[in-house]
């Protein structure tokens, strides 16, 4: 078995749901990045807007102050894939350094997104998200949530590609905890098989989420969910996820590896 590459979370953030206020200095947040590297890293996705539920919006020039240096400093010690975790085409622009765009908006957010992505020629992670984040948790609804997500994300593949977007450059990202439930999350990752037969690399990312407390009450706090995420991430890379989003680099690459290892001796 093929282990996923593993995300490494960079949040630059004052306020995201797991880590903000931890690494809002440029020292902080480098220093962070090269830790994740040598955990296991194989990308690091650099954030400076929160989009967890009920987040406020930061303008442009906000976000770029908080996300710029630590990209600029990252890449001039490492020259591995860094992402650049924003919902504005201006930021991904000016995130010199940065070779993957992960917007949680899949190009929507903006106008001028798709061409922008079109321009940059980097990879694109297009997200399904219900809503936006002030809003998406309230009384998320589908018929379906396997076959909309999935369906959804093709089409916006489809006019990313359009629009001028590589194909071999775009990445699916069911979204789970955006405008979601948490059953509608379990039925995501139970059924992420069939996203990743689109053909497109799937992106997941379930990493310390709420979806962990729905099944155990006393996951309160963020850091009390390593069991639930490794599980999940476990979950999504027997399902075929190609890239796992997570905070906790060490354990997730060694939860791949010995997973990996028993598919191996069953052979």
């Amino acid at each position: 078995m093929n282990r996923p590459q593993v995300m490494g979370i960079v949040n630059v953030t004052p306020d995201s749901f797991s880590d903000g206020g931890r690494l809002v200095t440029v020292e902080a947040a480098v220093a962070h990045g090269l830790r994740l590297v040598a955990q296991g890293a194989d990308i690091l996705d650099i954030g400076g807007e929160s989009t967890r539920p009920g987040a406020v919006p930061v303008n442009a020039a906000g976000e770029m102050a908080r996300v710029l240096p630590v990209i600029a400093d990252l890449r001039a010690r490492w020259a591995g894939p860094i992402s650049i975790d924003t919902m504005k085409p201006e930021v991904a622009r000016a995130a010199a350094g940065a070779t993957i765009w992960n917007d949680v908006t899949a190009l929507g957010g903006d106008p001028h997104s798709e061409a922008v992505a079109a321009v940059l020629g980097c990879r694109v992670v297009l997200m399904h998200m219900r809503g936006e984040p002030r809003t998406m948790q309230a009384d998320p609804h589908y018929d379906d949530v396997v076959d909309e997500v999935s369906n959804w994300l093709t089409a916006r593949a489809e006019t990313a590609m359009a629009a001028g977007v590589a194909r071999e450059q775009i990445w699916l990202d069911p979204g789970i905890g955006f405008g979601k439930t948490a059953a509608h999350n379990l039925a995501l990752t139970a059924g992420l098989d069939r996203l990743v037969a689109s053909g497109f690399p799937v992106l997941y990312g379930a990493s310390r989420k709420r979806v962990i407390q729905s099944i155990d009450a006393s996951a309160v706090e963020a850091g009390d969910r390593l069991g639930g995420s490794l599980a999940l991430a476990l979950a999504a890379a027997r399902a075929g996820a190609s890239i796992l989003r997570v905070h906790d680099v060490r354990e997730t690459v060694q939860a791949l590896s010995v997973q990996a290892a028993v598919c191996a001796s069953m052979n």
